[in-house]
């Protein structure tokens, strides 16, 4: 089991865990955490591309010119696709690019970037969070007090709104519950920073 020193806001230690092995001490599958990665970007796409068609586009009721006896090729609508300003053929249409993997995959994935966050020390589990007031120095100090100048990704058990207004000006620096942890975030943040009871919380979850 992965045994990570316990600090508390102050940058003190103030005991030690052991993490689950079935969480925090997995042999990362970089597939499946490709494969989720490509899940949360696909869903995050808008998908409001779209082009006009010959129906769709302006104009073009009455045909240019007769069928037969002018020697030029026949012509239907000044709208077909071959003319300028005519409809698009093929173009791309409003749709979702949202889909989704087995849940084992799911949680395959996330257990591997967790397991990872641990095996290269970016993992640091904080005894408590608790924050009077909604100010952007709290949180500032907090990452002064474990030393971490990197992006961070901080996990609390329960929402917690204060901590998230205080996060909230800080470039790098999210709040999440152990509820809403993902792949794509564990990724996008150098260090991962959880609370004890998220710890458990995860483990719960995802053992």
């Amino acid at each position: 089991m992965p045994k990570l020193t316990v600090f508390d806001q102050k940058g003190a230690e103030v005991g030690a865990v052991e993490l689950a092995d079935a969480v925090f001490g997995i042999e990362p599958n970089e597939h499946v955490i490709y494969q989720a990665v490509v899940m949360q970007q696909a869903s995050l796409r808008q998908g409001t591309h779209a082009v006009k068609n010959r129906s769709a586009v302006r104009g073009g009721g009455r045909k240019p010119w007769k069928q037969k006896g002018t020697g030029r090729a026949r012509q239907g609508s000044i709208r077909s696709p071959q003319w300028v300003g005519g409809g698009t053929v093929f173009g791309p249409t409003p749709r979702s690019y949202s889909y989704k993997l087995p849940k084992k995959v799911r949680r395959l994935a996330i257990r591997s970037v967790l397991s990872d966050k641990a095996g290269e020390n970016n993992l640091i589990v904080l005894d408590a969070l608790k924050i009077e007031a909604p100010k952007t120095k709290e949180i500032t100090a907090l990452l002064s007090n474990l030393s971490v100048a990197e992006k961070a990704l901080i996990v609390t058990n329960d929402i917690d709104e204060t901590a998230v207004l205080s996060s909230r000006n800080l470039p790098g620096v999210k709040v999440l519950t152990a509820n809403e942890v993902n792949v794509l975030d564990v990724i996008a943040h150098d260090k991962l920073i959880v609370t004890k009871d998220a710890a458990a919380k995860l483990e719960e979850v995802l053992g």
